[in-house]
C-alpha cells in the first residue's frame, strides 16, 4: 500500500486555521483562566515536539521516544539492543549488524551477527510487514507467518505471485521451511516467557532471528519508531529519519488540536472477549491516542500488569450507559452485529445516537485488519481519524482513513 499523505494541512507548517485558532484560544485562556479540569491536566509527552532526527548525521539515526531499543554506531558496524521487560527483570540482547561479507569486529562476544543490508526477511507480525512497506522494501519480504495478516498491497501482490512462503507462527512455525529458504533474517514478536531460546533451531542452523517488543511501548510515536531498527538493518536511516519526522511533526500538530479542543467527550472502547471486557491501561498507547484526541477515558489512570484492565460488563456498563462515543467495537461491521452479541448494548446511549466507529475501515477479504498494520508506522492517520470523530469542527475536510461509521 502506498504511504497515504499527510493529513490536510500537516505536512507543513501550521494546519489550516490553526495560526489564528490557536492564538484566539489561547488568549481565551489566558483572559478566562482555565476551563474546569484543565488545570489539573498535563499535557503529555506526545503533545510536545522534540528535536528533529534530521539534524543526525548522514547514514545515521537516533532513538527519540521508543524504550524498547536502542542503536549505537560502533566501529565495524551497527549495535542494536532490543530489551525484553517481560521476565521479573528487563533482559537485553544484543545484535551486531555488520556490512556484508565483512568480517565481526572484535568485542562483543555476547552479540548475535546479522550482515547488512538485508536482502531477504521473513515478517512473523503484520507490523513488521507494515515497518518493510514504510521504507519501500515490501520486495525484501519472502516470508510470512500467516498469508491472511497482511493488507500492503505490493506483499499482497508478491502472495498472489507465489513469490512468499508460509511459515506458519508459535508452535506451528515451520523451521524446515525456513532453514531451506535461508532468510537474511526472522523477524519474531516477543511475549511473556518469549525468548531467542525458542528459536535455537534456527539460530543452530546460520537463520538469525530477531525478536521485536514494539506492542508494549506506551505511545503511538514510540511504537512507530521501531521502524529504525528495519531502517538500521537495510541501511535506510536518511529515509526513515526524513519519513518518521514528517509522521511525528504531523502528530504533534494534531496532538495540539486534541490537547485545546474546547470539549472532551466521554468514550468507551471495545467490546467483550469470552465474557471479559478488555480497555487499555494509564500506560498503553492506545490509551495516549485517547488523551492526544481530546476526550475523557474513564480508565486512563488505571494501571495493569499486563497493559489491559481485565473488566466485566457490570464494571463497564454504568460507563457506557452515558458515554458519548463508542470506539473499536471488535469485528462488528454494524450496529446490528454489536446488538446480536448482547442485547443489552441497546441502552448504550452512544448505540442509541448512533455514534458508534469501528477501526476495521480497511479489513481485506482475507480478514485483515490494515488499522494493526499500517497503522502502527502511521499514527498521525489515526489520530487525524479520531480527532474528526470526536471533534468533526477541527478537521472539517478530513475523510475517515482506518475508521468507520456503524449504521
Amino acid at each position: 500500500m502506498p504511504n497515504p499523505p499527510l493529513p490536510a494541512g500537516c505536512a507543513g507548517g501550521k494546519p489550516p486555521f490553526f495560526a489564528v485558532w490557536r492564538t484566539l484560544t489561547l488568549s481565551a485562556l489566558l483572559l478566562v483562566g482555565p476551563r474546569p479540569g484543565v488545570g489539573q491536566t498535563t499535557i503529555s509527552p506526545a503533545a510536545t515536539p522534540r528535536a528533529a532526527v534530521a539534524g543526525a548525521p548522514r547514514g545515521r539515526t537516533a532513538v527519540q521516544y521508543a524504550k524498547g531499543f536502542t542503536i549505537s554506531y560502533v566501529a565495524g558496524g551497527k549495535l542494536v539492543t532490543i530489551l525484553s521487560p517481560f521476565e521479573q527483570k528487563t533482559t537485553a540482547t544484543r545484535y551486531l549488524l555488520v556490512p556484508r561479507g565483512a568480517g565481526r569486529p572484535a568485542g562483543y562476544a555476547d552479540a548475535h551477527v546479522i550482515e547488512t543490508p538485508l536482502r531477504s526477511l521473513v515478517a512473523l507480525s503484520s507490523m513488521h510487514v507494515a515497518l518493510a512497506d514504510f521504507l519501500g522494501a515490501a520486495d525484501l519480504v519472502v516470508g510470512l507467518g500467516s498469508f491472511k495478516y497482511a493488507s500492503a498491497a505490493p506483499v499482497r501482490q508478491r502472495i498472489a505471485a507465489g513469490k512468499i512462503y508460509e511459515v506458519g507462527q508459535g508452535k506451528e512455525l515451520n523451521n524446515e521451511e525456513l532453514i531451506a529458504h535461508h532468510p537474511d533474517l526472522v523477524m519474531a514478536t516477543g511475549w511473556p516467557g518469549e525468548s531467542l531460546a525458542r528459536f535455537q533451531t534456527l539460530e543452530a542452523a546460520g537463520v538469525p532471528v530477531m525478536i521485536n517488543s514494539e506492542w508494549v511501548e506506551t505511545t503511538p510515536l514510540a511504537r512507530a519508531e521501531w521502524v529504525k531498527v528495519l531502517a538500521a538493518l537495510l541501511n535506510k536511516e536518511d529515509l526513515v529519519n526524513r519519513k518518521f519526522d514528517q509522521v511525528a511533526r504531523s502528530y504533534h500538530r494534531l496532538a495540539a488540536l486534541g490537547h485545546y479542543a474546547a470539549q472532551r467527550p466521554k468514550v468507551v472502547v471495545g467490546l467483550p472477549f469470552k465474557d471479559v471486557w478488555y480497555v487499555p491501561d494509564t500506560d498503553s498507547y492506545l490509551t495516549q491516542f485517547l488523551r492526544d484526541a481530546g476526550c475523557t477515558y474513564a480508565w486512563d489512570q488505571a494501571r495493569a500488569p499486563s497493559g489491559s484492565l481485565a473488566l466485566s460488563f457490570e464494571t463497564v456498563a454504568p460507563v457506557a450507559l452515558t458515554a458519548d462515543y463508542w470506539l473499536q467495537t471488535g469485528t462488528a461491521a454494524t450496529k446490528a452485529d454489536i446488538l446480536a452479541q448482547d442485547a443489552r448494548y441497546a441502552a448504550f446511549a452512544p448505540f442509541q445516537t448512533g455514534r458508534v466507529y469501528n477501526n476495521n475501515r480497511r479489513t481485506n477479504a482475507q480478514g485483515s485488519n490494515d488499522y494493526w498494520e499500517s497503522g502502527a508506522v502511521r499514527p498521525d492517520l489515526v489520530l487525524s481519524d479520531l480527532i474528526k470523530i470526536l471533534h468533526p469542527e477541527l478537521l472539517p475536510s478530513w475523510q475517515l482513513y482506518y475508521y468507520q461509521w456503524l449504521k
